[in-house]
């Protein structure tokens, strides 16, 4: 298992778009990706689960993946996170 905390530097945190770009890149992996908030983890490829968790700027997040391609599924949506998911400032 890999583990990789994250804080969300987005404006908006994990909002419609981001929750859609952070489950679509998770879904191109084979492993098993939990997003943790909170005490709560969800389903990585759920936009609708990543929705619900409610992060806002700020907020420090964890990954977990587990499987064989774990590493690289982390290391896809860290980069995506410190992007900010590629939004404008």
């Amino acid at each position: 298992m890999v583990e990789q905390p994250l804080q969300l530097s987005n404006r908006l945190g994990l909002h419609a778009r981001a929750a859609a770009k952070l489950a679509t890149t998770a879904q191109k992996y084979q492993a098993e990706i939990e997003l943790h908030y909170l005490n709560r983890a969800v389903n990585a490829k759920s936009i609708m689960a990543i929705m619900m968790l409610g992060a806002t700027f700020g907020s420090d997040i964890v990954l977990k993946a587990l499987g064989e391609d774990e590493q690289q599924a982390v290391e896809a949506l860290s980069e995506l996170i410190k992007r900010r998911f590629d939004e404008p400032e």
